[in-house]
C-alpha cells in the first residue's frame, strides 16, 4: 500500500507540476531507500560471520545515516509548506477522520518499538535506526493530518490562529525530528566502535 502512495505522489507531482507532492515524494523515496537498504543488509546478514555482518552493519550505518540526514533536508519544503497551509487537501471529513485513526496508530507502535529498543539486549545499530526511521515518519504523518484537518475545518475566520498554531507544532515535531536523527546518530556511532 504504501508503495501505491508513493508513485500516487510522484505522479501527482509530475502531472500537475505539484510542489508539494514532488517534495514529499523525495521524502518518500529517501525513506524506502533507508528501509530497503537496511532491510537488505539483515537479510544478507544472515548468511556471513559474526564479523563480516559487524563490518556491513557499520557500512550501511554510515551511508543510511547520511541519508537520513538528507531525509531531514528533504522535509524542509513540505513542512513549511504545511506550516503556511499550502498543501493541498481534497477529502471530506470522514477520510480525515481515518486518516487520524491510522496517524494514532502509527505514532504508538512507532512509540512502543522505540521504547523496546533500549530494552534490547541484541544492540543491533540498523534495528535501533530502523525503528528511529520508523518514529520519523510517524511525527511526519501527525504534521500531515495536522493540515488535513486544519484544511477541511478551516474557515475564515480562523485562517490566521490555524497558522500560528501549524507554524508552532511545526517546529515543534521538526525539532524531535533532529534530535531523533542526532541521538540515533551518536548512538550508533558510539556502539559501533
Amino acid at each position: 500500500m504504501r508503495q501505491g502512495i508513493k508513485r500516487d505522489r510522484s505522479f501527482l507531482g509530475i502531472r500537475f507540476l505539484s510542489v508539494w507532492h514532488g517534495s514529499i515524494c523525495i521524502y518518500y523515496i529517501l525513506l524506502v531507500m533507508i528501509r530497503g537498504m537496511i532491510l537488505l543488509t539483515e537479510k544478507e546478514n544472515a548468511a556471513r560471520s559474526i564479523e563480516e555482518s559487524a563490518h556491513c552493519r557499520r557500512k550501511t550505518f554510515r551511508i543510511s545515516s547520511a541519508m537520513l540526514l538528507l531525509l531531514n533536508l528533504a522535509l524542509i519544503l513540505p513542512l513549511s509548506m504545511l506550516v503556511t497551509l499550502e498543501k493541498p487537501v481534497n477529502m471530506g471529513l470522514i477520510p480525515a477522520i481515518t486518516m487520524a485513526a491510522y496517524t494514532t496508530y502509527k505514532i504508538i507502535m512507532a512509540s512502543i518499538r522505540i521504547g523496546k529498543q533500549k530494552h534490547s539486549s541484541l544492540g543491533n545499530v540498523l534495528v535501533a535506526e530502523l525503528r528511529t526511521i520508523n518514529f520519523i515518519d510517524a511525527l511526519v504523518s501527525v504534521l500531515i493530518l495536522q493540515n488535513t484537518l486544519i484544511m477541511v475545518n478551516q474557515t475564515k475566520s480562523s485562517s490566521g490562529d490555524m497558522i500560528l498554531l501549524s507554524a508552532v507544532s511545526g517546529a515543534v515535531i521538526y525539532f524531535m525530528i533532529l534530535f531523533a536523527t542526532v541521538y540515533s546518530l551518536m548512538t550508533g556511532l558510539k556502539g559501533s566502535k
